[in-house]
């Protein structure tokens, strides 16, 4: 089997789930003996005076896939997001020259319109897989009137998948209800070695606690931007006395929120982490709390709970997939209610038992949720099925 991912914005310089999810299934892919080659976002420009570091070239090869840049511009309502049409002749001759078996592109973006183009092209199957719910987003940006005519873009697009997937079911029955046929649910996956409790470091302990001793350390992880609804956060935790908040990740609202959170002399910003650190941090907290309610799915959420920590998080977009015992494995407020989420994370704070009971049925929850079967199912129920049909039809 021989897969072209079509991936905006690009796995190896922009830090999302999407991201990882994908770097993650090329290397289980290159391990189950398949072929890849990756068509990502490249260097590029953006508006004067924005960081645009995402919108640089990726690695050549990623785990024996050839990695290829598209010249990429910044998303005009979120400049540090790069996009890319890739609809030059030298992607589309990389392409041909790989001869794929299954093109496959992240939904919704610009560059569906190459993944598109060279599956007719070619006379390949087309799989697009749906990671960000815009719909969901344009209201948190001032674009609340186009929110119908994304819908209208995302319908016309997956017209041309011969199969489409997104990541939850209850994402999969947003699209349907969105006007789409019931899509394919690709099955989620954690590193419950990377993200383990045995992580757990003191030195990256008082990291996040910025020097200071407290009793419960409260985790942040993710985007700090609209879309994951940061705001919340400081008015949950002015109603959990004693706690520290930590917030590892970077975004356009990370000048916003520390300007609200770090009056109070109880919050610490870290910017991104990766690799050993990240488990590090995820293993060296008490509590991960998000209050995100626009999540397909909620990487986060599963790296927390592999490493044992007890997640409050709103029952909103693809979360109820994962915390499936409210109370028993996580807890799940009602979205916007804030003092309920406050109230968990109190509950919590004072309950060291409680927190241990709750984090050990946590990762029971995501161990059996690893990426090598996640890949094997799409391997087989995605890609396999699609090839099929599509040498029927040809």
């Amino acid at each position: 089997m021989r897969i072209v991912f079509f991936v905006e914005p690009s796995p190896f310089t922009y830090v999302s789930g999407v991201g990882g999810r994908f770097k993650n299934t090329v290397a289980q892919l290159a391990q189950l003996g398949a072929e890849c080659m990756v068509v990502t976002t490249g260097r590029g420009v953006s508006y004067p005076g924005t960081d645009f570091e995402a919108g640089r070239e990726p690695p050549a090869e990623f785990c024996g896939a050839r990695v290829l840049g598209a010249y990429s511009f910044g998303c005009p309502v979120y400049a540090t997001l790069p996009m890319a049409p890739a609809l030059q002749p030298g992607v589309f001759a990389a392409v041909r020259a790989f001869r794929p078996d299954v093109v496959h592109c992240t939904s919704p973006g610009v560059m569906c319109f190459a993944a598109i183009l060279c599956s007719r092209l070619l006379r390949k199957p087309l799989v697009l897989s749906y990671h960000t719910h815009a719909p969901a987003y344009m209201p948190l940006y001032g674009l609340g009137r186009l929110v119908s005519l994304c819908w209208a873009f995302i319908r016309a697009v997956h017209a041309f998948a011969a199969v489409s997937v997104t990541v939850s079911d209850r994402m999969a029955l947003a699209l349907e209800r969105g006007g789409l046929p019931r899509p394919t649910v690709w099955a989620m996956g954690v590193d419950c070695e990377a993200f383990h409790p045995r992580r757990r470091c003191a030195a990256m302990r008082r990291r996040l606690m910025g020097g200071a001793d407290a009793r419960v350390l409260v985790l942040y992880v993710g985007r700090v931007a609209a879309e994951k609804n940061v705001a919340a956060l400081g008015r949950i935790m002015d109603a959990v006395p004693g706690a520290r908040l930590a917030v590892v990740g970077d975004g356009p609202a990370r000048r916003q929120l520390e300007s609200e959170l770090r009056p109070g002399g109880r919050t610490v910003f870290t910017g991104w982490l990766h690799g050993s650190q990240l488990g590090a941090a995820y293993a060296s907290a008490d509590i991960f709390l998000t209050p995100s309610e626009t999540e397909t799915l909620g990487f986060t959420v599963l790296e927390a709970m592999a490493s044992e920590l007890p997640v409050v998080a709103p029952f909103a977009g693809g979360i109820p997939d994962i915390i499936t015992a409210p109370g028993k494995n996580g807890f799940l407020y009602r979205p916007s209610d804030h003092a309920a989420a406050a109230a968990e994370l109190v509950l919590l704070a004072r309950d060291a038992s409680l927190r241990s009971s709750v984090g050990r049925a946590a990762r029971e929850r995501v161990l059996p949720h690893d990426w090598q079967t996640a890949t094997r199912l799409l391997l087989k129920d995605v890609y396999e099925r699609a090839a099929a049909e599509n040498r029927k039809k040809h």
